[in-house]
Order: structure tokens, then C-alpha cells, then sequence
């Protein structure tokens, strides 16, 4: 895997069907599949959060997946924020709930 270019921060709520539906193993393939650190996780009012940093063109594309979701989901809406980059992620992982 190549070293991620790091310019910016997206944090991303997606509510809908999108839990129990592999939504979080979608997006780690995708994540990685864009070179973007940060990570998934579950929410337990439902929704699932995505805090990455990548280019803004990887997040970008990210964010389009996000809209999308796997074949089994349904996305009802998505709440994005771009923000500045803080360098702390190294990996894109699944974290535990919260």
C-alpha cells in the first residue's frame, strides 16, 4: 500500500438500513481501496460514523461510496464535515461502537 496523502479530514453519519448489512466491511474496502486512513464504526442510535483523511480527492470519492452503500443497505442520509487533517490514523480499521 503507498503512503496516504494526507491534506484533509471528512467526518461522515450515514443513517438508514446500515447496520447488519456490511456496511462497515464496504467501506474499509473502499478506504483502502483509496488510499485514506481513519476509521468506521457503529453507532447506537443506528447510524454509522466514517472519520478518514486522505486527499481530497480520495474523500471525495469515499464520500459518493458512502451515498451509495452496499447492495443490501439503504441510505437515508448523510451528514458530511470536512475538516482540517490531524495526522492521527495510520490504518483504516473498524472501530468498536460507540
Amino acid at each position: 500500500m503507498n503512503v496516504p496523502q494526507i491534506e484533509t479530514r471528512l467526518r461522515v453519519v450515514v443513517r438508514g438500513r446500515v447496520q447488519g448489512v456490511g456496511f462497515r466491511y464496504y467501506v474499509l474496502e473502499r478506504a483502502r481501496e483509496l488510499n485514506v486512513v481513519g476509521i468506521v464504526r457503529n453507532l447506537r442510535d443506528g447510524g454509522v460514523e466514517v472519520i478518514a483523511e486522505g486527499s481530497r480527492g480520495a474523500l471525495e470519492a469515499l464520500l459518493a461510496a458512502l451515498k451509495v452503500g452496499p447492495r443490501a443497505a439503504r441510505v437515508d442520509s448523510v451528514d458530511a464535515v470536512w475538516l482540517p487533517a490531524t495526522g492521527e490514523f495510520t490504518t483504516f480499521t473498524i472501530a468498536p461502537t460507540r
